[in-house]
């Protein structure tokens, strides 16, 4: 069974960082993408990072310098060091992996910054 899991999120004040991760079971056609979303209570769910298969990496303007995304070479694993964390970065976050047929995506991880 193909599935893509995300974890490390959690609680954390303005300022401070989180690391997620992102791990898969099951066989996957080639992943070319792995990137990561969030969507944020009442808004629309938005790209935060992508990483193609060349490391090639873009970034949503709101997290450019304080998020970076990283892949575990030829697996399909990603990882996002989420710094200088505002509440506004408040939101589920979802890893997926994206093929020439598909997009997976994992069912998301809390990531709740506050005072």
């Amino acid at each position: 069974q193909i599935q893509l899991v995300e974890s490390g999120g959690g609680v954390v004040q303005p300022g401070g960082s989180l690391n997620l991760s992102c791990t898969s079971t099951g066989i996957f056609q080639r992943i070319n993408t792995m990137g990561w979303y969030r969507q944020a209570p009442g808004k629309q769910r938005e790209i935060v990072a992508q990483m193609t298969g060349a490391g090639e990496a873009n970034y949503a303007d709101s997290v450019k310098g304080r998020f970076t995304i990283s892949r575990a070479g030829a697996k399909v694993a990603a990882s996002l060091q989420m710094n200088s964390l505002k509440p506004e970065d408040s939101a589920d976050y979802y890893c997926t992996a994206t093929s020439s047929a598909e997009t997976y995506w994992g069912p998301g991880t809390q990531v709740t910054v506050s005072s």
